[in-house]
């Protein structure tokens, strides 16, 4: 099958530093790959060329076959890619039908905001993400972290992505709390969307993910089946920056 994103000899450099170097990765429907290595691996810098953050120096990126440029944050969307950062970017003093139609509000023919509209669509989508979601007027600074990644990943699921990228998203949540973000994370997966999922935890990683591609100094180590490689391996990839009895996944 054409995957949903093909990238092909990606590089982006900043002066004499190759943030990415020559980058190739795949993601297909209904899979979910870990994008692992440590800080200054070129994990952050990858995944802003793919969100229309920062032009690629070289290389191309293909959406289901087809080669897109993306010059902005808002082209990148456009094509269904959605990214969720660590930070969230959620308005604390907004409730949750806000914050996922902020900047997209719905009017009334009258032109005024059609709170019950977003409210209601709001609230669809959430549930479907979290059925126990259901105080949908508290203001997102008196939600706990499980509840916010809610709200971020229904932002993104409701202008209709089919590609998440998601940075640290159990990053700072109880075991709880992850266990709830991992579990969406199958859901979405069992709907058909492509996430490229960034962590440290690599337990969390094996958990959820089909594959993993790690990276170092910019380059990709290498891309393997979390079904063919045990934990200790994938480390060393991360560590000492070379694949130790592994078999390469399809890249």
């Amino acid at each position: 099958m054409t995957p949903l994103v093909e990238v092909r000899g990606l590089s982006k450099r900043f002066g004499g530093i190759h943030a990415v170097d020559r980058v190739d990765c795949t993601l297909g429907e209904g899979e979910v790959v870990g994008l692992l290595g440590h800080n200054g691996a070129g994990k952050s810098t990858l995944i802003k060329v793919l969100a229309g953050v920062f032009p690629p120096d070289e290389g191309e990126i293909l959406v289901r076959g087809t080669k897109r440029e993306f010059a902005s944050p808002a082209e990148a969307r456009a094509a269904g890619i959605e990214t969720i950062h660590q930070s969230l970017a959620l308005a604390e003093n907004l409730d949750a039908a806000a914050n996922l139609f902020l900047g997209r509000e719905r009017l009334t023919p009258w032109r005024t905001l059609d709170s019950d509209r977003m409210e209601h669509e709001a609230a669809g989508v959430i549930r479907r993400i979290n059925p126990a979601f259901t105080d949908m007027r508290k203001p997102v600074r008196e939600m706990s972290g499980g509840q916010r990644q809610t709200v971020a990943i229904a932002r993104a699921l409701h202008f209709d992505a089919r590609i998440l990228i998601m940075d640290e998203p159990c990053a700072a949540l109880g075991p709880a709390e992850a266990r709830m973000v991992l579990d969406t994370i199958r859901r979405l997966k069992a709907e058909g969307l492509g996430i490229f999922l960034i962590s440290h935890d690599v337990e969390d990683v094996f958990e959820v993910c089909d594959r993993v591609t790690v990276m170092k100094a910019g380059a990709v180590v290498g891309t393997v089946r979390t079904a063919d490689v045990t934990r200790e391996e994938v480390l060393a990839m991360i560590i000492l920056g070379e694949k130790r009895g592994a078999q390469a996944g399809r890249a």
